[in-house]
């Protein structure tokens, strides 16, 4: 072969490479799998690592970083993304303080992200900066609702809360005493408590003071036990509930007998084998733990693994759609993926059915929120809504 063949072969097949990688569509992945959160962004990694490389019939790619659990090294992360990788969509961050951290940047991108936060306040009240974020959780007020609602049911006449000192203990104080309040419930005192405190004793002892029916604990992860343990060596009787961002087999394991008994409000993935027949996510559910449990182990399964395969089911129907105005790698692209996820209409994911507008960035109703509590050292289906 000539020299200026070989060349030109070697030309071509280069750029066969680049225009072959500028059809991908780059997903950014930022999870929280080491540090204080990790028992959260490990199933979300988990779940990522299961996901399909074709979506919506055509080609991803997925760049993985770890943000420690810390919102400035998400922002870092988010930055090198975004520069580097020249991201279409952000998967993660795992929860609220480092979305929080990340929203500036990706906005300033233009970039959309779907986020694992919890938070409403994350995607409420619309502005041009939070235009560019969804998220798979649900909202508080579908969290909390349920759960006020089945305090009434459990006859609760007055509810002290401990709340873990940031972001999401904040948003869920506020939104538990509003709807708390409103069916009839007194808030006798708030207590809050740092996330990595090796004890909460003292914000417990205050907490039981007021000899409260129940205690509310609004905090995520392995943080969530802390106050948890305190009330239970202290010998509190009352029931106790918590705020849904610790349902997984950790909190269980770390929990021990201290969480015997205690509520939460879950989506439904968790119990979706306990669920009735014809429930909206239960077919999808079990197919999803399936696949997660035979990867994973039997036991293995957690509604943060649950959020993550949702935020690719919903970039499955977005993605055709964003094609058909552009193409990978360009702001036409990235801008028209936004437009798409927020007209998801009627998607059945593991956990929810997703109805986004311009207005709601998460777009699930009651059909994405179940009560369960810990029974024998596993979760049980305690109540659900009917339709």
């Amino acid at each position: 072969m000539k020299r200026s063949t070989f060349a030109l072969c070697l030309v071509l097949i280069f750029a066969a490479g680049i225009w072959a990688e500028a059809q991908e569509i780059a997903i950014g992945v930022d999870f929280s799998t080491t540090g204080p959160s990790a028992t959260l962004g490990i199933p979300n990694m988990r779940a990522i690592l299961l996901a399909p490389t074709v979506l919506g019939g055509h080609k991803v790619r997925y760049i993985y970083l770890d943000d420690a659990s810390d919102p400035t090294l998400a922002v870092q992360n988010v930055k090198r993304l975004i520069s580097q990788d020249n991201i279409d969509v952000l998967i993660g961050p795992s929860v609220t303080p480092p979305t929080i951290g990340v929203i500036e940047t990706i906005a300033a991108a233009k970039v959309p992200m779907i986020t694992l936060g919890s938070t409403s306040r994350l995607i409420l009240p619309m502005d041009d900066k939070k235009k560019w974020v969804f998220k798979t959780p649900p909202n508080d007020d579908i969290y909390c609702g349920p759960e006020v609602n089945y305090m009434v049911k459990k006859g609760v006449k007055t509810l002290a809360i401990i709340a873990v000192n940031d972001p999401f203990g904040e948003s869920w104080t506020d939104i538990a005493t509003r709807l708390a309040t409103a069916k009839g419930i007194k808030i006798l005192n708030v207590e809050k408590f740092n996330r990595d405190d090796p004890s909460a004793t003292a914000q417990a002892l205050h907490a039981m003071s007021g000899h409260p029916d129940a205690i509310l604990i609004a905090a995520v992860a392995g943080a969530a036990v802390t106050p948890n343990r305190a009330l239970a060596e202290l010998g509190y009787k009352g029931q106790i509930y918590h705020a849904g961002g610790m349902v997984n087999a950790d909190f269980l394991r770390i929990g021990g007998k201290a969480v015997e008994g205690v509520y939460s409000p879950s989506p439904p993935l968790i119990v979706s084998d306990q669920l009735p027949n014809g429930y909206p996510t239960k077919k999808a559910g079990l197919a999803f733990l399936k696949l997660y449990e035979d990867k994973y182990g039997p036991g293995s399964r957690s509604q943060y693994a649950g959020h993550a395969w949702d935020a690719v089911t919903l970039l499955n129907v977005a993605i055709p759609v964003a094609m058909k105005k552009g193409k990978p790698g360009t702001p036409e692209f990235r801008e028209a993926l936004r437009d798409a996820l927020e007209n998801v209409k009627d998607v059945a994911g593991v956990q929810a059915i997703f109805n986004v507008t311009p207005a709601d960035h998460c777009g699930i109703d009651q059909r994405g929120m179940v009560m369960v509590k810990v029974e024998n050292g596993a979760w049980k289906l305690v109540d659900y809504p009917k339709f």
